[in-house]
């Protein structure tokens, strides 16, 4: 069954989610992200992911005391991106208990070391694309690079990168739906399995996202506006795959 993953996006050392990534447009969630991760757990989560927005625009980790003490709290595996920009983060992060690291704008500007990183982590190095019209952003998702996201998934899963994030940025927040045409794309027998993230606001929308063939879904706003539990639609999905194996 695809994997549910609920987000904890840290900024301010504070939960929050933003709209579109747009700074400006930030709702406070939880004064302690730690209480955020507690509910996930609570609810079933079986992976959190974590972001340190203000590591992302800063260009280095930048709340590692709160991801330490979330990986600590946690009886889960966590994976954790937002200023990730060289290998010894990468090595620190680890060594903290992060079970992956996710890459994003080191990716593009610096792809042979990516490369590298794959090559010694393995399956503990994620690369996250987060694209604006098919285009990747950078620097926190502030700068626009040339770099098309299925450019960068075929060119580093040709280099050893086994897993991707791949988040529409206008989708992101919106809960108008994730981009469909644009994750299954991504998706390729026997290729590098793809995450996506982004747009989710219903059940509905992650049993759409079923048939594109993504290992797992990110989810942010619709869990923490309540639209629908995590509990609830991992119900919900379970029960799905149970009726298909009955009818297959």
């Amino acid at each position: 069954m695809i994997e549910l993953i609920p987000a904890i996006d840290i900024n301010g050392g504070r939960a929050v989610r933003l709209h579109q990534g747009d700074f400006a447009q930030t709702t406070l969630y939880d004064a302690d992200p730690l209480d955020a991760a507690r509910r996930w757990v609570a609810q079933g989560a079986t992976r959190i992911h974590v972001v340190d927005l203000d590591g992302a625009r800063a260009g280095r980790p930048v709340n590692l005391p709160i991801i330490a003490a979330i990986v600590a709290a946690c009886t889960i595996p966590v994976q954790v991106g937002g200023g990730v920009r060289d290998a010894a983060t990468v090595a620190q992060l680890l060594e903290l208990g992060v079970a992956r690291v996710i890459l994003g704008t080191a990716a593009v500007q610096e792809p042979a070391l990516v490369a590298q990183l794959a090559a010694q982590y393995g399956e503990q190095i994620i690369v996250g694309v987060d694209a604006r019209d098919g285009l990747v952003a950078t620097a926190g998702w502030l700068e626009a690079s040339a770099v098309r996201a299925s450019d960068l998934v075929a060119d580093l899963g040709a280099r050893g990168v086994r897993r991707f994030i791949y988040t529409d940025i206008a989708r992101d927040g919106t809960m108008t739906a994730p981009n469909y045409a644009a994750t299954a794309a991504l998706v390729q027998p026997g290729g590098p399995a793809i995450i996506a993230s982004g747009g989710v606001g219903s059940i509905a929308h992650l049993r759409d996202l079923l048939p594109t063939g993504v290992e797992a879904v990110i989810i942010g706003r619709a869990l923490y506006d309540g639209r629908f539990t995590l509990d609830t639609a991992l119900r919900a999905l379970a029960n799905d795959s149970s009726t298909q194996e009955q009818h297959s």
